[in-house]
């Protein structure tokens, strides 16, 4: 069984902790009702994580060939699942919904690509941060931000 070898076992571990990290963001969007939950944020941290494990092993032959740069699909990555948020993104009576979410799912996609380029500590990290973002941010602009908003609100409409 050669194509089990240490290399090809290295890379399933790359995809599984890839699906894990982007499944752990997709738990908190699950949580919070967000359309896009943990299939999603876990499919496009695969999906980076796999499109870099390419661009890093697949061309090794062309390395150093004039005109080719493998990092051109780690950057169409990102214009890829840029388009996949834009289409998360909804304008709703003046007010813009889903921008949270499809920028989790870009972070998503750079912790699948960190973990694609075998970046494991910072991938992690940025996972970390990325729920506390979620979870912390999101307490602290419900309970100090939305606050003075809706007192600023009743002033204006007092002063009516």
């Amino acid at each position: 069984m050669d194509f089990l070898n240490s290399e090809t076992l290295q890379i399933f571990w790359q995809l599984f902790l890839a699906v894990l990290l982007g499944s752990f963001i997709g738990v908190e969007r699950e949580i919070a009702g967000k359309t896009a939950g943990i299939r999603t944020h876990a499919l496009v941290a695969l999906g980076a994580a796999l499109f870099s494990i390419i661009s890093k092993y697949a061309f090794r032959e062309f390395w150093g060939v004039p005109g080719f740069d493998p990092s051109r699909i780690a950057s169409q990555v990102v214009v890829g699942v840029g388009f996949i948020g834009a289409g998360l993104i909804v304008f709703k009576e003046s007010k813009v919904r889903g921008l949270t979410t499809a920028a989790g799912l870009w972070v998503a996609a750079a912790i699948g690509m960190s973990v694609g380029y075998r970046l494991f500590s910072i991938a992690i990290f940025t996972t970390i941060l990325t729920i506390a973002i979620f979870v912390l941010l999101w307490f602290i602009e419900m309970r100090f931000v939305k606050k003075i908003a809706q007192r600023t609100e009743v002033k204006d409409e007092q002063s009516l």
